[in-house]
């Protein structure tokens, strides 16, 4: 009778835990960021089509790494569960913290099912408040974790190396611009410290803007409105020179002074004609004075 195969359990969990890291590094990584009006999701993706950024909500955002039909069907039943929740209750019941709730226990189940392979995806969750302070994201790896992130947050590829750079250059109060110009920056550095270019044609970029009127406060940003805003940045540096600008016409305010330099001109040809009153009053002073001599 042979010997049965046995692998302990700490084994067999580090093994499945090996290889959804493994799956999720094959991605490519994204971030999150808060800026002064909101929550921006920015990635590197080729396709138009198949998007890593996702509405699951009025005020909830989904981003995700790995692979894509895993990830998809998380995307889906995050979207079913938020619309049965708003309906069923109120949707202001339907919160970010809920729907991580949910994803950490079906990826947590998944994980510790020794039937199936664990799910090679890391998920975030966020939602945008009303003011900066009741902004919350959420970051869901592999093993149904939850952890509670601020500021910002980077998953999928070398997203160690990606959250060492933005935990030292990002700061609150950003704007919309300058958070985007920090995390392409982030995103273009590989493992070996140097830099390459993304084109804005392979960025995927969506926000969760608070200052939207409307109740849904996803909104993708492409085209020429993402070309402006990754050109934002030189454009930054000419409002500090337009002070410059702006105080030259101060210099040109002698302007309206020659306005004045000029009105005695024009009373110089009215005065002609006064003076010529005068010349003929002149021409009998004369001749008193020719009579005084």
């Amino acid at each position: 009778m042979s010997t049965p195969f046995y692998v302990s359990p700490q084994q067999a969990m580090a093994d499945r835990a090996e290889y959804a890291r493994k799956g999720i590094a094959r991605g490519r990584s994204l971030v999150v960021l808060q800026y002064a009006d909101g929550i921006v999701f920015v990635g590197e993706n080729p396709s138009r089509a198949l998007h890593k950024f996702s509405e699951i909500y009025d005020r909830i955002g989904f981003a995700a790494a790995g692979k894509y039909n895993e990830y998809e069907n998380l995307r889906i039943g995050g979207v079913r569960y938020a619309d049965l929740r708003g309906y069923t209750y109120d949707r202001d019941d339907v919160t970010a913290r809920g729907l991580a709730n949910v994803y950490a226990q079906t990826l947590g189940t998944i994980f510790s099912s020794a039937g199936e392979k664990p799910y090679e995806v890391e998920l975030v969750v966020a939602e945008v408040g009303a003011t900066p302070d009741g902004d919350q994201i959420y970051r869901l790896p592999h093993d149904g974790s939850i952890v509670d992130e601020h500021g910002s947050v980077a998953v999928g590829g070398s997203s160690e190396q990606i959250s060492t750079y933005l935990d030292q250059r990002h700061r609150d109060g950003m704007s919309l611009a300058e958070a985007l110009k920090l995390a392409v920056q982030a995103l273009s550095r590989d493992t070996n410290g140097g830099e390459r270019e993304i084109p804005a044609e392979r960025l995927e970029v969506a926000v969760l803007d608070r200052t939207r009127p409307q109740q849904r406060k996803f909104k993708r940003i492409v085209g020429r409105q993402l070309s402006r805003l990754l050109e934002a940045d030189g454009a930054a540096s000419t409002p500090t020179d337009a002070p410059s600008d702006t105080e030259e016409p101060d210099g040109a305010t002698p302007a309206p002074a020659e306005a004045p330099s000029e009105a005695p001109e024009v009373s110089e040809t009215t005065e002609k004609p006064e003076t010529k009153a005068p010349e003929g009053k002149d021409s009998g002073k004369p001749d008193g004075k020719d009579t005084g001599k």
